[in-house]
């Protein structure tokens, strides 16, 4: 099994969509299609030492032409594969690059730190899904933890390190977890529709993690494909009854029996409330989706 790297910024020359595709020139053809059928992270790219980090993981279906662009290709993403990183995970820790493989001999970050797809060990995968996605059921939950497991990793094989690993990136209850976890910080455990943010007596968030577009229709466990949602807003989006415009004005359908009753609790702006980080808000093309599949636009 191969692991890699591909870097990524919005707003970039390149065609991305991180969930569907990634855009890439031939220079790095050789390179990506070894990943065919393996898992990469992706890193938010800008100048290294200003990175904002690593912050998603999927696996590569294929490698295509891009009849739009000469000598550039596509890889395309496995579908439900794509997964946020509940957090972003730092380009350094404790002072050195979490990729152990970018240091050079004297221990300086070298030239392969500048390349847009790139190899990724085993043990610096392992390393960056357990920040990433921390989870009971096989990832450490301190530094301290990360530390005494990879100096375990040192005498273990590369497919008994990967092997836990990616049998919970397939995992349907995992998944969920960590979309749950991605999608209640990217909203600060508000719901998008009413403003609200209700925490029980446990502590628990009354908001749900919501797929604009579901799962079983194609879509993938992005943040850009969630929102976060009171139990009654979460009801009333998966029957369509309400669904968002691409500037987020929330739109209630026509079929709604009680109109005056939704609009009471709707938050006072109208428009759903979405994160402040750009890179977390819903994508146009999940709320076009979800707008065609229940008829608001016919």
């Amino acid at each position: 099994m191969t692991f890699g790297v591909f870097m990524h910024k919005d707003g970039s020359i390149y065609d991305d969509i991180p969930e569907v595709h990634y855009q890439f020139p031939k220079i790095y053809l050789s390179r990506a299609e070894r990943l065919v059928g393996d898992w990469i992270i992706y890193l938010e790219s800008g100048k290294v030492k200003n990175s904002r980090g690593y912050f998603a993981v999927a696996k590569i279906a294929e490698i295509i032409p891009d009849a739009r662009r000469t000598d550039h290709f596509l890889a395309m993403i496995e579908t439900g594969s794509f997964l946020d990183f509940s957090e972003q995970v730092p380009f350094r820790v404790d002072g050195l690059p979490i990729e152990s493989g970018l240091l050079n001999e004297v221990g300086k970050i070298s030239g392969r730190a500048q390349a847009a797809v790139r190899p990724l060990s085993h043990s610096d995968f392992a390393r960056i899904i357990s920040f990433g996605l921390p989870d009971e059921d096989f990832l450490p939950r301190t530094d301290e933890e990360v530390v005494d497991e990879n100096r375990a990793r040192e005498h273990q094989a590369p497919f008994e390190i990967e092997r836990p690993i990616v049998q919970s990136l397939v995992s349907k209850p995992f998944r969920d977890r960590a979309f749950r976890r991605a999608v209640m910080h990217a909203y600060d455990g508000r719901c998008a529709v009413t403003g609200w943010k209700l925490v029980n007596g446990g502590g628990r968030l009354e908001a749900q993690a919501a797929h604009i577009r579901p799962v079983e229709h194609g879509g993938p466990d992005s943040v850009r494909n969630g929102l976060a949602l009171s139990g009654t807003a979460h009801w009333m989006f998966d029957r369509g009854l309400i669904g968002f415009k691409d500037n987020l004005e929330i739109i209630i359908h026509r079929k709604v029996n009680d109109r005056e009753g939704v609009e009471a609790v709707l938050n006072p702006t109208g428009k759903l409330k979405a994160p402040d980080v750009e890179a977390y808000r819903p994508h146009p093309q999940f709320l076009s989706w979800h707008r065609e599949f229940h008829g608001f636009d016919a």
